[in-house]
């Protein structure tokens, strides 16, 4: 018997961060980084942080989801930036490092966009949540280096 696996595509800043934070939620089955919702292909590091080819730095998680909803791991990547601000987070600024949630299907567009709604009407921010949301494009994996950052640095791998 196969388990079944879903797929989130999300970007909030230096992946590297929002990588360690989605990793570590139950259910979470792996994490990659990469880049998504540019024009060039094969974009590396440098490409992406010169600004030249649209992408953002976003993390790939794939999760069981008989153990974690999309929705929950959403929840979690709201909590991991600062939803409300679209090309900055803390000291990394551009439109690399912008919010963006990056769906697979019609359904996690509206878990998406509901949950954004919920956010803004809940008052939790005195500024609205200026996460994009919009379809996926092709993934890219980030070099090798740039994969489970915090962990190699750690030892962990």
């Amino acid at each position: 018997m196969t388990k079944k696996v879903e797929i989130a595509d999300v970007a909030g800043g230096c992946f590297w961060g929002v990588e360690e934070a989605l990793s570590k939620i139950p259910g979470v089955i792996s994490t990659e980084v990469g880049y998504e919702g540019g024009h060039k292909p094969q974009p590396t590091y440098l490409m992406v942080c010169s600004h030249v080819t649209g992408h953002a730095e976003t993390v790939r998680v794939s999760f069981d989801p008989k153990i974690i909803s999309y929705r929950q791991i959403l929840e979690y990547y709201m909590n991991s930036h600062n939803p409300t601000e679209m090309n900055r987070q803390g000291p990394d600024v551009g439109d690399n490092y912008r919010s963006a949630i990056f769906y697979h299907s019609d359904k996690q567009k509206d878990v998406a966009e509901n949950l954004i709604q919920e956010i803004n009407e809940s008052g939790k921010y005195d500024k609205p949540v200026v996460t994009q949301v919009v379809p996926t494009t092709k993934f890219w994996p980030a070099e090798d280096y740039h994969q489970q950052y915090f962990a190699k640095q750690r030892g962990e791998i």
